[in-house]
Formats: C-alpha cells, sequence, structure tokens
C-alpha cells in the first residue's frame, strides 16, 4: 500500500466517524439542560414596546392589577383607569425581557409551593400570575421565591410541567396601591406668594409674601400678644413640593362632602391650586384643580420684564463707564455692547406671549392630573391644609424691663407664685 492510497483510507474513515457523530446528535433527545441560559419568554424577547397589557392575579385567584395602554398611555382597571406607573411598570417588563433560564427545578406539583410556582387558584398561593398581552401569542407565567443565594427568581411558564430558576429578581408589586402613579404636584416652595386656608367653621388662615426672596410670610389678623412662628409657616409653604398619594378613587365614587377643608394656593406667577380636603374612614381625602389668575400673571411678567431691562441697562452703563483695557477694535466695551439683549429687552411681546405659554400649559398639565380624581393623601400633607391661626402663631416675646444697673431684671418664680410647698 502506498503512501498515497493511506492518506485516502484515513480521509474516508475520519468522514465516516464524523457522519456517524452527527447523526448520533441529531437522533439524540433534547434534554431540559439544552433549555438553559436561553430566554425565559422567547415571545417578549427584544418586543417590550408590543406589550399593551398586563394583568397580575394573587392567591385565590384575585386579581392584583390590571393594566392596559391605551392612546393616553397606561392606566389601572381597578382604578377606573388611573394612570400607573410607566417608570416602575417598564423597569419589570425589561427584567422578565433580560431573564434567561438557568436551570430546571421540580416538575412534581407536589413540590410547587415549596418555591412558590403552584397555581394561584390555591388560596395559600405565594406566587403571582404574569399575563402579557400585544405579543405574537399568548405569554404567562407563574413567579414565585426570590433565590437569594443565586441571584434568581423560581418560575413556571404555563402549560408547563416543569419549573425553572431564572436570571433576577422578577417579583412584581404585589399590590394595586403600588402600581398608581404616586407623583402627583410639585410646586416649588419659594414660588408660593400666597396661602390661604379656611376651615369647616369658616376661620380663615391668610399668608403672604410681596416679593420672591422674602424669607418669611406675613400673616393676617394677628391677634394682641401673638406673633407668627415662621418655621410652621415655611412649612406650609412646602405642601405642594413633591406631594404623593397614597391611593386613588374616581371622584364620582367619592365625592366632596358638604362640610371640609379649603386651601387655595398662589404662585408668584399667577399659577392657582385649589384643594379640597376631608377625613373619612380614618382616611384623609382631597380633590384639586388649577387655574391661572390672569391679572396676577401679567403684573408678574410686567415685574419680570423691568428687572431684565434694569439689568442689561445698568450693564450698559458699567461697560459704558469702564475704560478699554487695549486700543483693540475688539475691546471689552464694544463686547458688552454686542452681547445679545435677554429676549424680555430685545422682544418683550414675544416674551410675554412665552411666559404666558408656560404658565398655561402648566395649568393644563396638573388639571390633567388632578380632574376626575379623589385623592387619599398622608396625613402629613392633610395636616398642612387644615392649619389654623394658632397651629402659626405663639406668645409674642416679650422683654424684660432693664433693671436700674442696666441689665436685665429677673424676677423669680416665688415672687410670682409664692414660696414652693415644701
Amino acid at each position: 500500500m502506498n503512501a498515497k492510497t493511506l492518506y485516502v483510507l484515513i480521509a474516508a474513515a475520519v468522514v465516516a466517524v464524523g457522519a456517524a457523530i452527527g447523526l448520533h446528535d441529531w437522533r439524540q433527545p433534547k434534554t431540559e439542560f439544552d433549555e438553559q441560559a436561553k430566554p425565559l419568554l422567547p415571545t417578549l424577547r427584544d418586543h417590550v414596546n408590543d406589550v399593551s397589557g398586563v394583568k397580575l392575579t394573587g392567591a385565590g385567584g384575585k386579581v392584583i392589577a390590571t393594566l392596559s395602554r391605551n392612546k393616553d398611555g397606561w392606566g389601572i382597571a381597578e382604578r377606573a383607569g388611573y394612570p400607573a406607573d410607566v417608570t416602575k411598570l417598564r423597569d419589570f417588563l425589561i427584567r422578565l425581557d433580560r431573564a434567561t433560564l438557568i436551570e430546571p427545578k421540580t416538575d412534581n406539583p407536589k413540590r410547587y409551593s415549596d418555591i412558590g410556582v403552584g397555581d394561584v387558584k390555591d388560596a395559600q398561593a405565594k406566587g403571582v400570575l404574569v399575563e402579557l398581552s400585544g405579543l405574537s401569542g399568548p405569554v404567562a407565567l407563574i413567579v414565585g421565591d426570590y433565590s437569594a443565594p443565586s441571584g434568581g427568581t423560581f418560575v413556571r411558564r404555563d402549560g408547563e410541567a416543569s419549573s425553572w430558576l431564572a436570571s433576577g429578581s422578577l417579583i412584581p408589586v404585589k399590590t394595586v396601591t403600588d402600581w398608581e402613579q404616586r407623583e402627583l404636584v410639585d410646586i416649588a416652595p419659594n414660588r408660593i406668594a400666597s396661602i390661604v386656608l379656611r376651615s369647616p367653621d369658616g376661620k380663615t388662615l391668610t399668608m403672604s409674601k410681596r416679593q420672591q426672596n422674602d424669607p418669611n410670610f406675613d400673616i393676617a389678623d394677628i391677634p394682641k400678644g401673638r406673633e407668627a412662628n415662621p418655621g410652621v409657616a415655611a412649612m406650609l409653604s412646602a405642601s405642594l413640593s413633591g406631594m404623593k398619594i397614597d391611593d386613588v378613587a374616581s371622584a364620582k365614587d367619592q365625592p366632596v362632602p358638604a362640610q371640609g377643608y379649603n386651601a387655595k394656593y398662589v404662585t408668584f406667577d399667577g399659577v392657582t391650586i385649589n384643594a379640597t380636603g376631608w377625613t373619612k374612614d380614618g382616611k384623609d381625602y382631597v380633590q384639586l384643580s388649577a387655574a391661572l389668575d390672569q391679572a396676577i400673571a401679567d403684573a408678574w411678567v410686567g415685574q419680570e420684564q423691568a428687572k431684565a431691562a434694569y439689568d442689561a441697562a445698568a450693564q450698559a452703563a458699567h461697560s459704558a463707564s469702564t475704560p478699554a483695557k487695549s486700543n483693540d477694535t475688539h475691546s471689552d466695551q464694544e463686547a458688552a455692547e454686542a452681547a445679545p439683549k435677554p429676549l424680555a429687552v430685545s422682544d418683550p411681546s414675544k416674551d410675554r406671549k412665552d411666559r404666558l405659554d408656560a404658565a398655561n400649559k402648566e395649568v393644563v398639565a396638573l388639571n390633567k392630573n388632578f380632574s376626575g380624581w379623589t385623592f387619599v393623601v398622608p396625613n402629613s400633607t392633610f395636616s398642612n391644609m387644615s392649619k389654623n391661626m394658632n397651629d402659626v402663631l405663639k406668645p409674642l416675646d416679650v422683654k424684660k424691663p432693664a433693671a436700674a444697673n442696666g441689665k436685665s431684671a429677673n424676677v423669680s418664680a416665688d415672687a410670682i407664685f409664692g414660696p414652693k410647698p415644701r
């Protein structure tokens, strides 16, 4: 046998062995381990934006929340369509989208409850059934317990006996209130020009500032012997700053009672927030509305434009009185004079329109949040909206008369109340 014939035989043998191995692999049945590192939900992968509905069901088959996408965004069916927290929802969907299978777990129904993937119809079920709509096919899985050591979550896909450990924390929040959009309004305290609070008994507390940089509020009709407590007054101006809700209901289902507290907040640029609050069954409720006080808004624009004009004139005067540092054509003075003027000076009409448009746009956005809803608010928020005159005042600090030697006279308690009993 020559060398050429030997090489041909060796090559043929290698091809035959390779074909045999390939045939063996093709006929070999796939195991669960072949699924590892694959997407938990292939239908969802890279299609988060296609999801149009999310339904969460807990123990006893009780629906936790039904979230649906509409032309205005995402709403919660159990809260009459109130907006859902889109950031929280998207984060949850992305975690599901990125999740991969780590390893198979039990396929014994008697062991499902050990890792929280039992049927949610069971009153003692620990998991949550997650159903997604809007994709190319139905997607449903039971999300069970979180496994801290592995950093994964136990899950069982709909229609499958086998459960899995999937990557990441996939447990959704399990109360409908946690899916609500909690942030309601955010108006900085330094924007508040006046506050009027009226109690159900008709008593009114009125606070105001003349200028935005005034350190304290003036309080109207302070009785003799009392003075403002600046700390409390400042706290009231923060009532609309980062205001969040605890829950929400349709205004039709939770209407305003005959008697309630009223609060009115007006900003320096004329944005006005009106609130009516009351307490029922241990919860504090409030309804709100927004409007623009045109007179205040017009006055504010005038003031802001006058400030801008004054600042521009002062800058020009300063530049004119400052000698040029060199004989260069582009001196500091010329550069200052050539600098673009603020819109309030260069085009007051457009500046006025822009400012008023911005204020009106804010009012529209606020009413979009407020209209048609009654909000359950934290007690601290309600408390600030229901304060009265006594809450913001303190006894007037009376200076003690100076003694003959120029020092403050110290009057002993014994002189006033008599000697302490022994």
